[in-house]
């Protein structure tokens, strides 16, 4: 695969890089790209900040919180993770009508490939992650725009479980379900199945080059540069952006769904929702915004709300989902 280089250690700028080049960077076959945060914890596009991480850990040890443009949980990186991004384009013409299901590049299958070459049992299982021996080293997420797909994810390397955990521990979450020290038994760091190399540096040099393959390296213009640390700056490092999503309502429903958990957050006046925000764990191809758009107005009754859903807009939301799910999920 052709690649990019990326060496800022900045979330937001690596999440503004991600979202840039899915709207902007096209190309006929695939491509990628390699890179690190700096202590951060990012979460899901439709994840509520206040439930979802420990702020006051964050705040009180210089943790950085960042919102990403695909779906799934909230992650915990540093250094001594690596993440990647491929971006692909849909098996579709431009002027045709694109079904993202039908896309074959879903998965990151190139990086279970590449790791199992430098000796690692990776395997893709679950929902979206990638487990060796049982445990999980890496979890992914798919979003998709203008006839290309984005899948992005993380490589635990050396990473500071005692963090993670710390800052993901919140009441309700995974780690209050399921124990933190269960939690901690079920992940792992590549670290330990990589004993030929000395750093994460070796590991990422070493990925670079199976997953290029030999192509070419691809090159992003002073001017594309500049516009990619503009939306950092004026969308991904905001309050509006990371804080402001996290909303509260007079209605609160929440169901599990294929995609995972989705929340739905509903304001009524008078019977007619006024406000409706999806929100939750799930994955997705398509943004909510287009379907909050469509139930806003609507009566909250069964009968109009099932004039309003449609099995195609709903699958693209909740992929494996249909509109009787989304209209249990409100009941």
């Amino acid at each position: 695969m052709r690649y990019l280089l990326n060496n800022s250690t900045d979330p937001y700028f690596n999440m503004a890089l991600d979202e840039f080049c899915l709207e902007n960077i096209f190309s006929e076959e695939p491509y990628f790209f390699l890179w690190r945060n700096r202590p951060s914890v990012i979460i899901g596009l439709n994840q509520n900040a206040y439930s979802e991480v420990n702020l006051d850990y964050l705040n009180s040890h210089g943790i950085t919180l960042a919102r990403r443009v695909t779906g799934g949980g909230a992650v915990y990186h540093d250094l001594q993770n690596l993440n990647y991004t491929i971006i692909s384009p849909l098996n579709c013409h431009p002027e045709q009508d694109c079904h993202p299901e039908r896309s074959e590049g879903s998965t990151p299958a190139p990086i279970v490939a590449a790791l199992r070459k430098l000796g690692v049992p990776a395997e893709l299982t679950g929902r979206n992650d990638i487990f060796v021996e049982g445990r999980k080293v890496s979890g992914f997420a798919r979003r998709v725009s203008k006839q290309q797909e984005i899948i992005h994810g993380t490589l635990m390397y050396d990473v500071d479980i005692d963090t993670l955990t710390r800052v993901l521990d919140t009441p309700g979450s995974k780690m209050q379900a399921k124990g933190i020290e269960s939690v901690k038994s079920r992940v792992a760091n590549l670290k330990d199945y990589l004993p030929g190399f000395k750093s994460l540096d070796e590991v990422q040099a070493a990925l670079q080059s199976i997953l290029a393959g030999g192509d070419s390296k691809m090159e992003l213009t002073g001017n594309q540069l500049s516009e990619v640390q503009r939306i950092a700056d004026e969308k991904f490092s905001t309050w509006d952006f990371i804080y402001g999503r996290s909303r509260q309502a007079d209605l609160v429903r929440r169901a599990k769904l294929p995609c995972g958990t989705v929340e739905a957050a509903i304001s009524l006046d008078r019977g007619v929702i006024t406000s409706i925000t999806f929100s939750g764990d799930f994955l997705f191809e398509e943004p909510t915004t287009d379907l909050e758009s469509k139930l806003t107005g609507c009566r909250f009754e069964l009968a109009a709300l099932a004039c309003v859903l449609d099995d195609a807009t709903v699958s693209r939301c909740f992929p494996g989902a249909n509109s009787t799910d989304v209209l249990d999920l409100l009941s």
